[in-house]
């Protein structure tokens, strides 16, 4: 990989104050209109979470210069860029705390923001891996990974007040292992982790909001405040999950929700339960009969 991947050289500092920006630059002015896909590449497997946050916004900033190869062969089997912690355990293995106690509520914003991270690679993954897709579609996931960006750098910018920092708790690793196990199938990867997987957040966040509500805490109503604008994102983020499935399903001569049926079997992906945040499911764009066969 190119000099991009230079900036994940040395281990981050634990420090209130934020890493130095990287110097996201191409080798010339045209290759921004070529190297989109690969740059996505080289930022998805940026270990150092500052760095991969910071190379999402400098990559953005220069959206209106991209020219993109949807055809492009990339480098395959990239390794993931993640940090050495949190040390990631099963889901029964992460320990529950109570939101109402400082090390809680914090151990709950350090939840959040693990999820946005690997939200960030998630996006990025379906960026660099999937071939010969129309070009809206690696447009709109960049922008999906770069708000997820943001949602990463409120979180964690609201830990350092609290006196911690991604990674000072353990995690799981759902999300991510679903993502791998799709990664040989578009369809499958639409199908189950932005509408199955992260369609859950739409229904959580108003229950983890209400949570925060009763906590006479200002880090409380300011992790109240950022999951606003995490439900609003997320609402949209989900609704590209849904487009493309939808377009890919017609593309393949497929029933959306009859295929998607038969994945989730096929994945033993997480059957989903009440309740349910309907609103926004709407919003994103899962029709009347998909809400029906949820038990809506």
């Amino acid at each position: 990989m190119n000099g991009l991947m230079e900036l994940t050289k040395g281990k981050a500092q634990r420090s209130q104050k934020a890493p130095t920006s990287p110097d996201l630059r191409p080798t010339s002015y045209n290759d921004w209109m070529h190297k989109i896909r690969p740059l996505c590449q080289e930022i998805f497997a940026m270990s150092e979470p500052h760095a991969k946050v910071a190379a999402l916004a400098q990559l953005w900033t220069r959206k209106d210069q991209w020219h993109l190869d949807p055809e492009q062969a990339m480098t395959p089997d990239c390794p993931v860029g993640r940090p050495a912690r949190p040390q990631l355990k099963s889901p029964k293995m992460v320990p529950s705390r109570k939101p109402s106690t400082p090390e809680g509520l914090a151990a709950l914003v350090h939840s959040v923001c693990h999820i946005e991270f690997n939200a960030i690679n998630l996006a990025l993954d379906a960026v660099w891996r999937f071939a010969g897709l129309p070009k809206d579609y690696y447009l709109d996931w960049v922008r999906v990974a770069y708000e997820e960006s943001t949602h990463f750098e409120m979180l964690q910018n609201l830990l350092r007040e609290m006196g911690y920092q991604y990674g000072d708790f353990d995690a799981h690793d759902g999300l991510w292992e679903m993502c791998q196990k799709t990664s040989h199938d578009p369809i499958a990867r639409m199908a189950l982790v932005p509408r199955i997987l992260e369609a859950r957040g739409l229904d959580a966040t108003p229950q983890i909001q209400a949570k925060l509500q009763t906590i006479p805490s200002p880090h409380a109503s300011q992790a109240s405040a950022i999951l606003d604008i995490i439900l609003r994102d997320e609402v949209t983020h989900v609704q590209v999950g849904n487009r493309w499935y939808t377009w890919l399903c017609e593309a393949a001569g497929l029933s959306p929700m009859d295929h998607s049926e038969a994945l989730a079997i096929t994945y033993l992906a997480p059957k989903l339960r009440p309740p349910f945040n309907l609103l926004a499911r709407r919003q994103a764009g899962f029709t009347e009969l998909e809400l029906e066969r949820l038990g809506a």
